[in-house]
């Protein structure tokens, strides 16, 4: 989307293109080939145990043969974009301009495709670095409406993310996140509010609140990329949307009476008819 070699400034690209400018001059640096097998490892182990703080996670990796302090592995889960979730008194103060909103979902009986949204960000292993991966999922079907990969965690590919839900579907009545920054910025939340949506947000390291998305990270890190060692960003990108195509039309699901997401999006007679 960026041309280097054209007479319009990048910052000025970056701007109608709606993304952050740091995406644009942003040098990955490289993270050891040890500290990529860690990184690895504690993706998977936080799937598994949610919980667990960099204590613990330091305690499991330790009884694996693993020698690595506290502080090194808080640093890693900080790159990585993961923290224990658990209930804890929210004595945190929103940044400034980073309004924080009240959770919805709460006894909440979601009914129909379009009611709710929800979305998160789950970072991706390669073989070589990391990625992020940002998905919109309609909570009634399971159905993953849109997702971005980025190199980094700005808020730019969050907001293409939404953007093209929003252009495709429609939009919702209530929009659930949790409160990371990309979702608390006003980039993102003037795009609800310009839509009339009602916003919605996760208590802070409340367990699982926004747990619909997270039953898609375990599907497509189990059933698709712990299975594969990408290469490169355009293989996982285009691996990872191979993957999604075949979640919203070919996989059931149980909490769907066996119905694939698209079937319960779009309702079984509509995908006929397209069909």
């Amino acid at each position: 989307m960026i041309n280097r070699d054209h007479k319009l400034p990048l910052t000025r690209q970056a701007e109608l293109l709606n993304i952050s400018r740091g995406v644009i001059y942003y040098k990955s640096r490289d993270v050891s080939a040890a500290d990529l097998n860690i990184m690895r490892r504690l993706d998977a182990l936080h799937l598994d145990y949610p919980f667990a703080g960099s204590r613990m996670l330091r305690d499991m990796l330790v009884r694996e043969g693993v020698s690595i302090g506290r502080r090194h592995v808080r640093t890693l889960m900080n790159k990585m974009g993961i923290e224990a979730i658990y209930r804890r008194p929210n004595t945190s103060k929103a940044a400034p301009g980073h309004k924080i909103y009240p959770y919805l979902l709460r006894g909440l009986k979601i009914n129909r495709a379009n009611q709710v949204w929800a979305m998160d960000i789950t970072y991706i292993p390669m073989t070589r670095g990391f990625i992020y991966l940002a998905a919109v999922v309609d909570v009634f079907s399971r159905r993953v409406l849109s997702h971005r990969i980025s190199i980094t965690l700005e808020t730019g590919f969050c907001i293409e993310a939404l953007q093209d839900a929003l252009a495709r579907y429609g939009k919702p009545e209530i929009f659930n996140t949790d409160q990371g920054s990309q979702f608390t910025s006003s980039d993102f939340i003037e795009i609800l509010d310009d839509h009339e949506i009602s916003i919605s947000m996760d208590g802070k390291g409340a367990w699982r609140d926004n747990v619909f998305v997270e039953r898609l990270w375990r599907s497509i890190k189990y059933e698709e990329i712990y299975l594969k060692a990408y290469q490169s960003v355009s293989e996982a990108r285009a691996s990872i949307g191979h993957y999604l195509q075949f979640y919203n039309t070919l996989r059931p699901h149980s909490a769907l009476d066996r119905r694939t997401p698209d079937e319960a999006y779009f309702g079984a007679k509509d995908i006929a008819m397209a069909a």
